[in-house]
């Protein structure tokens, strides 16, 4: 029943024949994916948001969970479960997140005589506060860090690590370098925990800001078998949140008698507890190979295609068969090659990790959908996890990961390369995501050399660094955050932009439908056109003349279409494929993708914004304001907490003012774009 079935024996097994996963998006469709093939039938659950998400179509029942927020929809148990009695479903697989690690969830199924897809209840139960399960963990013999009661803590113990005991995701964290700050981060984390998991305790631990954070992947059956299948390292990460996970890990490779000390404490820690099915167990290790238990995750993690990749197993394949009481064999393949996956995410690096809503028009990625496994010898290999689909409509109420993109190689350097130059080539349309950073990153000199500590971002920066002096005939080092596409390559895209519409425009006439847009018989003036690229415009001049199109610059018009446009660059030929969509271009090429709008000539005055205006960047609800109308305020100071897709954003003063307007309060809805508050300057300039 698993993917490698030669490392199973088969023992009396419960019959599962219809599963009900209680969960969304991608990890939905992985297994799916798996349980088809297992003969089983399917069972969605969605909310009014994910109504045509394409989980909910390729399950064979689906059940509507009226609703669009978390709290009203996946995280509400007794729907949940009178859902999969409604459809026949005799059996639920929690996924990751929501109710999967929630032990009176857990115990609810149970009760209701279905099968649990998990670990048992009390396992659950004992991992579910951090802070107990650290003293569990230390009465094992696996090495803890030292809890901090966050009175306890004082100047030697700093910096600190503020952290959610019933939490995870990097939800209700904080780090703290000042004993001042002390208070506000703990009642700061503390309400953010209890909004996002109903429990408010926190705990400090004394934070290493330059760790390694490396799991242990582990399956435990029924009759006593635990496996420590792999570890992952998964350090580079944004916001206590993990974007590019790897296995095998660069630091053990690098201290192999370390691999054995890390399945020896995750053994231990899982028989601890009497753990059955598929777990994490999660450790924070220095350069020196020393490690320190940090939490255990009672469900299977986002990054485990990776195991996959390099054992050849399908973990739901074996989640499902220790669920129905067959027995694991007595030790786990041995891993072959390297494996390296990236989290594709709808959000903006460059203006702090900025969530991005919008119709996703075209979302094209190399690989195999949802392939369990991967291959032992051979060429590099992808996968692609993926909850969305060209259409697919990224709305601000769940996470915003949209795709996990796979690679296996024969060598790290080798998946590394292959999975950057996957990225690069990909079709995304509509809404702007990390995937600039991810290929700077698995370029970077450091990630190539294997040295990915947690601070990796902020020791290598999002943003351009300057040479080093002013006479420095040394560039600028591009920052991680920056995108592929230089200016140079914005300014052709706009060319190309331009000279696509104008075929466009061309082959949809009515009349003299064969000659180009703007064409006379007559020498005349260019055409203009503008485009913007973030915060820079480009203007484009062209002409139609009898020989074809005429563009300013060192480049000839090799062919125009709507949507393929061949210039010839200084004497290199290059192709450039356009998408236009309403109020967007998106053109892609060897040189980079890029994002332009057609900036009108004549702009409504009805859509300007007043100056001083603070508005919305992301659709979203309202959790705090901090202000009140007429208060004077200080640049840089919160006025106003958003909470969009499971993240904390803070909208600040833009300068010292006075806030003559306030248009929002606590647990509204806003719309990106709307306006939350107005800040006026000194003597009536606008802030």
């Amino acid at each position: 029943m698993s993917g490698d079935r030669s490392t199973l024996m088969i023992t009396p097994a419960r019959t599962i024949t219809s599963v009900l996963v209680a969960n969304r998006g991608e990890i939905a469709r992985r297994v799916f994916r798996t349980a088809r093939s297992l003969g089983l039938s399917t069972v969605a659950v969605h909310s009014s948001a994910d109504a045509t998400a394409p989980y909910v179509g390729e399950a064979d029942a689906a059940v509507h969970l009226p609703g669009n927020a978390p709290g009203e929809t996946y995280l509400r148990a007794d729907l949940v479960i009178e859902a999969a009695r409604r459809a026949g479903a005799d059996a639920v697989h929690p996924g990751y997140g929501f109710l999967s690690e929630n032990a009176p969830f857990a115990a609810a199924v149970v009760e209701a005589g279905l099968t649990w897809i998990g670990p048992p209840v009390e396992a659950i139960s004992s991992m579910g506060s951090k802070i107990e399960a650290k003293k569990l963990m230390a009465a094992a013999g696996v090495p803890v860090l030292a809890e901090l009661t966050p009175a306890e803590v004082d100047s030697s113990d700093l910096p600190v690590l503020v952290k959610a005991s019933a939490g995870g995701g990097g939800r209700g964290m904080r780090v703290v370098h000042r004993l001042e700050d002390l208070a506000a981060e703990i009642d700061a984390a503390s309400a953010e925990a209890l909004s996002a998991f109903g429990d408010g305790t926190v705990f400090c631990e004394r934070y290493l800001a330059t760790g390694r954070h490396i799991e242990v992947q582990v399956l435990a059956d029924q009759h006593g078998t635990v496996w420590a299948v792999g570890e992952r390292e998964c350090s580079i990460q944004r916001r206590h949140q993990k974007v590019i996970e790897e296995s095998p890990s660069p630091l053990v490779e690098r201290l192999p008698a370390m691999r054995a000390e890390l399945f020896d404490a995750a053994r231990k820690a899982a028989e601890a507890i009497g753990y059955v099915g598929a777990g994490t167990v999660e450790f924070l290790a220095d350069e020196s190979g020393r490690f320190y238990f940090l939490e255990m995750n009672t469900r299977l993690q986002v990054e485990h295609p990776v195991t996959e990749s390099t054992t050849g197993l399908d973990l739901v394949a074996l989640q499902f068969a220790i669920a129905s009481g067959e027995a694991l064999g007595g030790e786990p393949p041995a891993a072959v090659g390297y494996s390296i996956e990236a989290r594709l995410y709808a959000e903006d690096p460059a203006r702090d990790w900025q969530p991005q809503t919008g119709t996703l028009h075209r979302f094209e990625l190399p690989g195999s959908t949802f392939a369990p496994g991967g291959p032992r010898e051979g060429m590099p290999w992808v996968r692609v996890d993926s909850g969305v689909d060209s259409g697919s409509e990224i709305s601000p109420y769940y996470d915003a990961m949209l795709a996990k993109v796979v690679v296996w190689g024969a060598t790290r350097g080798e998946a590394a390369t292959r999975l950057a130059g996957e990225l690069s080539k990909a079709k995304i349309h509509g809404v702007r995501t990390n995937r600039d950073l991810l290929v700077r990153t698995l370029r970077h000199p450091a990630f190539l050399a294997g040295d990915t500590d947690t601070a990796f971002f902020e020791r290598h920066g999002l943003k351009r660094e300057p040479a080093a002096t002013a006479r420095s005939a040394e560039p600028e080092v591009a920052g991680l955050a920056e995108p592929l596409a230089d200016p140079a390559t914005e300014d052709l895209s706009a060319i190309v932009a331009a000279l696509a519409d104008a075929a466009r425009s061309r082959s949809q006439a009515k009349v003299q439908r064969g000659l180009p847009a703007g064409w006379r018989n007559l020498p005349s003036q260019s055409q203009k056109k503008a485009y913007s690229v973030g915060d820079s415009t480009y203007e484009v001049h062209y002409r139609a003349t009898r020989d074809g199109w005429v563009v300013d610059g060192d480049l000839e018009v090799v062919d125009v279409n709507s949507e393929l446009v061949v210039l010839d660059v200084g004497g290199v030929r290059r192709r450039f494929a356009v998408a236009a969509y309403p109020g967007l271009v998106c053109v892609d090429s060897a040189l980079g993708s890029v994002a332009l709008a057609p900036v009108e000539r004549f702009p409504d005055p009805a859509q300007q914004i007043a100056a001083g205006s603070l508005v919305a960047p992301m659709p979203g609800t309202v959790i705090r304001v901090g202000v009140e109308a007429g208060d004077s305020v200080k640049q840089g100071e919160p006025l106003v907490w958003l909470e969009a897709m499971k993240m904390e954003h803070t909208i600040s003063a833009p300068a010292d003012g006075v806030v003559v307007e306030l248009a929002v309060s606590a647990g509204q809805q806003v719309e990106v774009g709307a306006v939350l508050a107005v800040v006026q300057g000194p003597e009536g300039v606008d802030g």
